[in-house]
């Protein structure tokens, strides 16, 4: 596998945390986070609250391999894990009765991955 060519060290962190859950517990999710965390970050996936609205369903886990952003609006409570995430994003989702979280605290919280579903 080729070297991680990365320079933010929390990120580089947090890759090969991915991957070395997704070895120990055998399941392929944190593998196709850290595969796309591996990508340079002008192809992050970039999800807007109004695609979590428009395809989540109440008290959903949504994991965002990139960047939560704030447009549009929501009104159900979903729990949404991202690298990063706008300060209007975090307070829509907040707002609606939900929280955002960083993607390390989900892998502590569901290490097997199971009812995690990835946008973008």
């Amino acid at each position: 596998m080729r070297k991680l060519k990365k320079i933010n060290e929390n990120l580089v962190g947090l890759v090969e945390d991915l991957k070395a859950l997704s070895y120990k517990k055998k399941v392929n999710i944190w593998k196709d986070v850290a595969k796309r965390l591996s990508k340079p970050s002008n192809n992050w996936a970039e999800v807007n609250i109004s695609r979590i609205a428009r395809h989540a369903k109440k008290r959903e886990i949504i994991l965002v391999p990139g960047k939560l952003l704030g447009a549009g609006n929501i009104d159900i409570p979903v729990t949404v894990a991202a690298f990063h995430s706008s300060e209007s994003g975090k307070k829509k989702i907040e707002g609606a009765g939900g929280k955002v979280i960083a993607i390390e605290e989900l892998m502590k919280a569901k290490p097997d991955g199971s009812h995690v579903r990835i946008m973008g």
